[in-house]
């Protein structure tokens, strides 16, 4: 087929592909652009298809994709081949493949290798890429390794508009704009482009998300907890959400917003639940489809909801990726999701614009917390009642992202353990400022500290990352410190602190450690000169503010007294005799060994 003029690419899309470009030519590096729903990433993928010198391999996990990512390069006049059981073809001779993993990991034997004149593979793109795991065994990283063997400087770029995975967080390790994101283990190394949501609602590419506060009484999922998979058992949905008394206003409701909207997708946390949910709307407007919907029958409601022969389509965890119908303008939640990831994915699918549409309604009667705009911290969500809080970095003054509390304004506690930005390693040999490699910043906001060379390491690590010894178990500090007999071990069950004087009238912060024997252990210090003000921060505050690294310098004990709700105890203290008094030698934080943190240790 001959070549024509390809699509018109929007800025963003043209910015994407540069970036993409620009860092394959460095490096070999995986990478990742995130899109948003709705934002054409098929049309990015097809231009880097079209420009590619070497053999493409492009794909996805459901055929519609596969499918639409393989229309949108066919639009470039240009053929290419299909590699899916779904689509009744199995096709991998020409230059770019389109496929599904599950159909290319059940042929690796005869796939990737060179044919009618076509070398290896040189750029994997999968689509959706947040499906990527860290297990070797998993089919995506299956098929990498098989292309690799072919090619070792196999390129691979993913793209998604939800860049985590539930219990890993983000899944890159670097981001563009200079900070770390994900952990140093994730298989794509770095986020090369990424379009914010809120930008292209506000330029005028998606429709306008509005979330309407449900007026009627909600579904409460809030004593659920996902199981050890991350996910919600449905015994436990089940049980909150089939025959629930609000079920009936819910859906009058959802059916009343609906009076002059064109597409409603309503989401249901069972099968059980999704189908009660059907005996309240429409007989002849309504449809269900779940995971056991024939592929025939699915296909054949997809297409009447299109067509508008529908109103109302009713899904159980399906349709969240890879459905396109742009006319949905209303999206009832009636199920809890386990991460922003899977809010956004189902939000996404009243994004896309159509004809006549100003917005896409959100009735969200499940209570979910995510924040559509905002991206998800790296780590697992500590607590329900934590926000993500920006905390600068005093060694390179970069602005990181953990999950925190603030009492006003000001960030009272985060659980950042490591400086997120991204600075240059010190040129060397000559090299000119700002040609060496980025790096992760040093600075650690919680650390231990290893015995051997004094370096400071994440607070899980085994090993000194500076001098390789084994760093000491909290539990043998503990045993070591008991076996003494000029040794005084407390767990700690109150910390109290006092502004008070020393013996000769001077002011001094007094800090004492109780355990719930009454023993106790003390430790005093002055802040009269900024040398001492800085000797406090080093050995105190460093490790006792709930938020450590933030920028609060207290001057007087009456200070640290009246804010002393910014701090934290340790979980033990271990001190030792001098002399006729009791000195504070060591402290535990964030312990997790055998010793029981509420009963006596010993």
């Amino acid at each position: 087929m001959t070549e024509t003029a390809p699509p018109s690419l929007r800025p963003y899309q043209q910015q994407a592909v540069t970036r993409v470009v620009e860092h394959f030519r460095a490096g070999d590096d995986p990478a990742v652009v995130v899109l948003p729903t709705g934002s054409g990433k098929s049309l990015v993928i097809a231009e880097l298809a079209r420009l590619a010198r070497g053999r493409v391999l492009v794909l996805a996990h459901v055929r519609e994709l596969v499918e639409q990512n393989h229309a949108k390069y066919q639009a470039y006049g240009l053929e290419a081949d299909i590699f899916s059981a779904g689509l009744g073809r199995k096709e991998s001779g020409r230059q770019v493949v389109f496929g599904s993993v599950q159909s290319v990991v059940r042929n690796l034997d005869g796939f990737g290798s060179p044919c009618e004149g076509q070398g290896a593979f040189t750029l994997l793109v999968i689509d959706e890429c947040h499906r990527v795991s860290l297990d070797e065994d998993s089919s995506y990283r299956r098929v990498i390794a098989h292309l690799r063997e072919r090619n070792p400087r196999l390129k691979v770029l993913g793209l998604t508009a939800t860049p985590y995975r539930l219990g890993q967080g983000f899944l890159y390790h670097r981001h563009y704009h200079g900070m770390v994101r994900g952990d140093d283990d994730c298989f794509f190394r770095d986020c090369v482009f990424e379009q914010p949501l809120r930008l292209m609602v506000k330029q005028g590419y998606l429709a306008e998300p509005r979330l309407v506060d449900a007026a009627v009484e909600r579904y409460d999922f809030s004593a659920l907890a996902p199981g050890s998979g991350g996910l919600f058992q449905e015994a436990e949905l089940n049980r909150v959400a089939a025959g629930n008394r609000a079920t009936p206003a819910i859906l009058e409701e959802v059916i009343a917003h609906a009076a002059e909207r064109a597409g409603v997708m309503l989401f249901a946390a069972t099968v059980a639940h999704a189908e009660e949910i059907m005996g309240y709307l429409p007989a002849d407007e309504a449809a269900l489809i779940t995971g056991a919907t024939p592929a025939a029958e699915r296909e054949a409601i997809i297409q009447a909801f299109k067509a508008r022969e529908l109103k109302y389509l009713v899904n159980v965890a399906v349709l969240t990726t890879g459905f396109d119908a742009p006319h949905v303008d209303l999206i009832a939640i009636l199920r809890p999701t386990e991460s922003v990831g899977l809010y956004q994915q189902i939000v996404g699918r009243g994004l896309r614009l159509a004809p006549g549409k100003r917005d896409c309604l959100i009735l969200d009667y499940a209570g979910n917390p995510w924040d559509l705009y905002a991206p998800e911290v790296g780590s697992p969500r500590p607590a329900s009642d934590t926000e993500p809080v920006q905390v600068e970095c005093p060694q390179c003054g970069h602005a990181n992202l953990f999950w925190g509390r603030r009492d006003g304004e000001i960030v009272i506690e985060h659980f950042g353990r490591r400086c997120q930005g991204l600075v240059e390693e010190e040129g060397g040999d000559g090299m000119a400022p700002g040609a060496g490699k980025r790096q992760q910043c040093s600075f650690r906001f919680r650390f231990k500290v290893c015995d051997q060379c004094g370096a400071e390491n994440d607070t899980a690590a085994r090993r000194c990352h500076g001098c390789e010894s084994l760093l000491v178990d909290a539990d043998d500090k503990l045993r070591e410190a008991l076996k003494l007999r000029d040794a005084r071990v407390l767990r700690v069950s109150g910390m109290q602190l006092e502004a008070t004087v020393n013996g000769r009238g001077l002011p001094r912060l007094k800090v004492v450690y109780h355990d719930e024997d009454g023993a106790t252990l003390a430790e005093w210090f002055a802040l009269e000169t900024r040398a001492q003000r800085g000797a406090f921060a080093a050995v105190f505050l460093r490790e006792h503010l709930r938020a450590p690294g933030t920028r609060w310098s207290p001057t007087t004990p009456e200070e640290v007294v009246a804010e002393q709700h910014r701090l934290r105890a340790p979980d033990f203290v271990i001190g030792r005799k001098a002399g006729r008094h009791w000195q504070v030698r060591r402290k535990l934080f964030d312990y997790t060994g055998r010793y029981r943190l509420a009963a006596e240790a010993g």
